[in-house]
């Protein structure tokens, strides 16, 4: 399956363990709900993705693990490091009202309330605190602008765009 097709859900960092887990840093604030999902897309960005069983997904510690069909040691957890995990939008749990996949925000315009243009969405910072969106402008400059409801005035998809109360002098 082309990457494009697939909605990446997040990243496999490191094993955990000698029996094949591996922590997995989420895209998202609802990772528990993805063990509905009984299959997992596993592969690079770019590069073809494999499909794969879930055995198991917990919540560890300050994070989660995962432990997929085929991974029985620690040596194959380490093999799947880097990797990213996703799945197809149509296998996806629906999204609430103001509730957005991290990939459905990226590319979209940012613009400011009175309409001047600060860049396009580049990607997502997941912090303590919140979520922080990176976006870059024509000419390279890069901003980070929280994913907070007094900065984020609107995020309207279907225009491609996300209004955002901030200066672009800021």
């Amino acid at each position: 399956m082309s990457g494009s097709a697939i909605v990446v859900l997040g990243k496999l960092v490191d094993p955990y363990g000698i029996r094949g887990w591996i922590r997995l840093h989420p895209f998202g604030d609802d990772p528990l709900a993805w063990a509905r999902m009984p299959v997992w897309w596993v592969g690079r960005e770019g590069g073809p993705w494999r499909e794969t069983g879930l055995k198991g997904l917990k919540a560890h510690s300050d994070g989660v693990v995962v432990w997929l069909e085929g991974v029985s040691d620690r040596t194959a957890a380490e093999a799947l490091k880097g990797m990213l995990v996703g799945a197809p939008r149509e296998a996806l749990p629906a999204t609430g009202e103001d509730e957005y996949y991290w990939a459905d925000l990226i590319g979209l315009d940012v613009v400011t309330a009175s309409g001047e243009s600060l860049g396009k969405v580049a990607g997502l910072i997941e912090t303590g605190a919140n979520d922080v969106l990176q976006v870059t402008a024509a000419d390279g400059r890069e901003r980070l602008l929280p994913f907070v409801e007094s900065v984020v005035l609107a995020v309207e998809k279907e225009a491609g765009r996300i209004r955002v109360e901030w200066g672009s002098d800021w």
